[in-house]
Parts: structure tokens; sequence; C-alpha cells
């Protein structure tokens, strides 16, 4: 059964929604979004687990039949490039892993020094045979060293398509290269059993932050007037060529001249884009809620301690941009954000970025960057929509309660980020929320999407789509699990995240967010063909 919920929009967003159905479409994208489907109408409940910072090739690159590792898989259907040092040269040898390859040092500990000589190439990190130099495996259950992930620093590993910058532009050095054995995981078989994506882009280049903003409204946040702001946002130094198109980030005076010798350093990679032609700044690294839960804490009254402390340069002023939750919720399509320890942050402070368990990470809260979830004036819409994993969505599961349109999002410990969680911990949890998922009532008419918010850091071979300013970034994986997805299908459709929000906007029949089309466009300008809505992985044909 489908629950429909309805609420007043501000003036604004109603005006953007009508305008946006009220226009003419742009594109193949916007067509499909007001095109009946009868198949479609057999999927009642979307449900996306969002885990953490995966490459493709990370996880999936000995798939059978998906275009993984050059040289190693069989089915890879593309070369790949040698790592370069800065100035462009092919390195001799990866560079050292800075600090060393495992996290906190938790066994088995593998130091810099132990890491300095290895090949040019993707390396399995858990190989039985032990790890070049060390005769060391590091299983699944071994938390490795995060990994910078950042806006203009993906850009530099990409390097145009060419995907041979990841070991030079990492403060891991050679550690960008590794994958695992990830016919290991219990979602491994999950894919054989239903759909794994081979050919799907993270949708914005960069971290976690960026990438959960574009999942809810195909867009970056904006900081109005970053460079008088009192809060004094950091703001990227950049090189641009006489286009004005982003070349790399600013070097520092002293920074290192091969990558052989030390991690690269940069003048500023800060938060914020530099100021546009527009005359605008767009957050696009980390930055903290306006909300609770945030790293920032406002001092004062009780309801004062509902929001984040605005003169932190790190809080992003609340946002008022069209998400996907607008767009549903004027069509009376009910949803829920489901985060884990949601309950828990907000009872103890303590369990925010605490690198154990929980680890609660805010900036993994989209939905609480925006005003239409102010804690004080929008209480009671804010608690129908932002919900608890821990009491709340196993037990709706069951009860056959989900939400159409339902997002979870697991909690640190176990979403697979490098640095503070292993991959098999978030691999057994995932597996089990699918396997209750599939006791749902719900389930004879669900679709799960199983996929990562970035890369991580880590490499991956496959060319990169060029498109507009925000991305698509480096190929992740995807799970479509689903009664009508494809039997044991490897989909090589071009998708990005945002292909989650082209379905649903097709099967609920939803105006066209503004960034789902300028991104189709900009992929057909630059001769690439428009992101798939995911219904290439479906067969309607067959008995659910």
């Amino acid at each position: 059964m489908m629950n429909f919920t309805f609420r007043v929009l501000p003036l604004a967003v109603l005006l953007a929604t009508l305008g946006a159905c009220s226009s003419p479409p742009t594109n193949s994208t916007a067509v499909a979004a007001r095109t009946p489907n009868s198949g479609l109408n057999q999927i009642s409940t979307v449900v996306v687990i969002y885990a953490e910072n995966r490459g493709f090739d990370n996880l999936y690159g000995l798939f059978p039949g998906a275009n993984g590792i050059p040289g190693v898989n069989p089915a890879s259907t593309g070369g790949a490039e040698p790592q370069k040092d800065f100035d462009g040269s092919v390195l001799p040898v990866l560079p050292p892993t800075w600090g060393g390859l495992t996290a906190g040092g938790q066994a088995p500990v593998v130091t810099q020094a132990q890491t300095m000589g290895w090949a040019n190439r993707p390396f399995q990190i858990d190989n039985p045979a032990g790890l070049q130099n060390t005769g060391t495996v590091v299983p699944q259950s071994v938390i490795t060293r995060d990994l910078v992930h950042r806006f203009y620093i993906n850009q530099m590993q990409i390097d145009g398509g060419r995907n041979d910058g990841f070991a030079a532009y990492s403060d891991a050095g050679g550690l960008a290269m590794s994958y695992y054995d990830g016919s290991k995981m219990a979602l491994w078989q999950v894919a054989r059993q239903y759909v794994l994506a081979d050919n799907f882009f993270m949708g914005a280049f960069g971290g976690s932050f960026l990438n959960h903003q574009y999942l809810v409204c195909a867009c970056a946040p904006e900081y109005p007037n970053a460079d008088t702001a009192p809060a004094k946002p950091s703001i990227s130094a950049i090189d641009t060529d006489a286009h004005g198109h982003f070349v790399r980030l600013t070097p520092a005076p002293q920074a290192t001249r091969s990558v052989l010798d030390a991690a690269p350093t940069f003048l500023q990679d800060g938060n914020l884009t530099p100021r546009d032609a527009n005359g605008k700044f767009y957050a696009v690294n980390t930055m903290q809620p306006p909300y609770q839960p945030s790293q920032n804490q406002a001092a004062g009254s009780d309801a004062t301690r509902l929001y984040a402390d605005p003169a932190k340069a790190t809080t992003l002023p609340a946002q008022t941009q069209t998400t996907i939750a607008d767009l549903l919720d004027a069509r009376g399509v009910d949803w829920a954000w489901y985060a884990g320890a949601w309950s828990t942050v907000a009872q103890d402070r303590r369990v925010i970025y605490n690198n154990t368990t929980p680890d609660f990470q805010p900036h993994h809260q989209p939905f609480n960057y925006y005003a239409h979830f102010d804690p004080v004036t929008q209480a009671a819409y804010r608690q129908a929509h932002l919900r608890d994993f821990d009491s709340q969505f196993l037990q709706d599961a069951a009860a056959g309660r989900l939400p159409p349109v339902t997002f979870y999002k697991p909690q640190g410990n176990l979403n697979q980020h490098s640095g503070y969680a292993d991959v098999a911990s978030g691999d057994a949890h995932i597996a089990s929320v699918i396997r209750q998922l599939r006791q749902s009532p719900q389930w004879r008419h669900m679709l799960v999407v199983v996929t990562y918010d970035e890369n991580g850091g880590l490499y991956d071979h496959a060319k990169v789509p060029q498109a507009d300013r925000w991305g698509p970034g480096t190929r992740i994986p995807a799970l479509i699990v689903s009664p009508y997805a494809k039997k044991g299908y490897v989909d090589h459709t071009q998708y990005d995240t945002a292909s989650i929000l082209r379905f649903i906007t097709r099967r609920f029949g939803l105006p066209t967010l503004d960034g789902l089309a300028q991104r189709d466009q900009a992929l057909i300008a630059n001769g690439s063909p428009p992101m798939g809505d995911l219904t290439n992985a479906l067969d309607f044909s067959q008995p659910n």
C-alpha cells in the first residue's frame, strides 16, 4: 500500500514547481518523466541504501562479465594508463602509502617504509600471497587508512578521463591503487543474483558532502557573499586556463616536485569554489549543517541549541533550492530519510565523529541543510520525514509501511568508509538489511538500489564522461535489487547518482529537477548519451 502525505509548500517552491510542470521538456529525461509506464507502476516502493567511499574497481573489479580491472578481469573493456607524476612523466613505481596502510595502528601493521617501490599498477590488498614486499595479507575486516577525496582533487585524479593522477594527487599515495577480491562479500552474491551496474558514476566530483547534496537536489549548495561573510569560510585557490576552465589547485609555495618524495600540498584547498561569473560561491567540500546534529554547536537557550553556530567557518547557511522532497510533497507522495544512530545522536553529541561505534556523520544528512527542516519552525514536518533507522526502519519494513520513496544512510562504522570503517562489517550489515527487506510485505513491488556516495579517493580505470561543472566523478558500484530486476545481469548502461532521481521522477510523474536536465544537456554537448534512469536493469514481463 502506498502512503501519501500533503503539506503546504512555500510560495517560491510552489512557483518553481508549477513552472517546471508547465515548461516544455528540454530533453529525453524530461519527456520520460511525463510518459506513463504501466511497468513502472508495478514498483510502489523505492529504497535507496547509500554506503560510503568505494570505487567500482576497488570492490567489483574482479566481477565476472563486468568492466573490471584491465589485465586482470578478462571482461574489461578498456585499458589503463600508468600513474603519472606531477610533471606528467610516468612514475617508475607507486609512491609510498604515506603514514602506513592500516588505520590507527590496527593489526596487521603495514608501515610506510614497507610500501615503497611497489609496481605502478593496481594491486590486490587482500591477496592471499600477501602484499608486495611484505607477505602481509590485509583482509576486508581491517580498517585501512583514509584517502583524500575532495572536489578539485578528484578532477585532477581523473585528468580529463585518463585516470592517471590517483597516486600523485592523494595523501595516501599508492594505496589509491588497491582493490579487494570482492567475491568474499555477501553483496557480491546479491549482485550475482540481481543486477550489478558497471557504468555508474558518482554524481559530483569529490567527497561525501557534495554527493549527498547531489543525491537529493542534483545541485551544489550555495554560500552567499562568502568573501565578505563574518564566518570567513575557506575559499579554494585554483589555476585556470585562458577560457577560465579549471586546471589544478594552486600548489603551495614549497610543494614537492615529485610525489615520490612527498604528498602534494596546495595553497588553499578550501570548502568553497571561488566566485564564479555570476558572483556565486558554492560549497563543494565538507561543511556542517545549520541545524543539529552538527559538529558546530550553538550556545544559549534550548531552542538555540537545536541550531549550529553560524559563526563557525564550516557552518553552511540554510539552503533553499528545490529538492526531490519538495517535488514528492507537491505530488502527495510520502517519503523518508532513515539514518543510523539518528535517535542516539539526539541524546548524546559525543557520538559525532567519534571514530568508533556508531561514529555519526552530520555531513551525511543532506536534508538537514535545508530551511524546510528547521527544527523549530518545521518541527512536525522534520519529525515526519527524518527518521531513526535503529528504532523505525526494519519495523516499518516488516509492517509494510515504508514510504514509497525511502532513503537509508548507515551509521559510520557500518558504511564501509576507509579510515573509520572496514569493508566486511558494512557488507554484512547491508546484506542483512536486504534479506529483511525481502521478507517485507512490500517486497513484491519494491526496488532497492545499493550504491556509494563516492569513490573515497580510490582508483577506477573507467573513463568518466565529460559533462558539467559538478561532475560526474569516478565510477562507483551500484546494485539494483528487485523482483523485477533482471536475474544475474551486468548492466552496462551509463548511470550516475542522480539516475536514482531520474527513476523516482519517472515513476511518480514528477517535474524534472534543473540539475538533471543540465547534466544530460552537457553530456550530449560533449558527445556522450544522457544518463539512464535504471529501467534497463528491470524486466516487467517476468512474474514477481
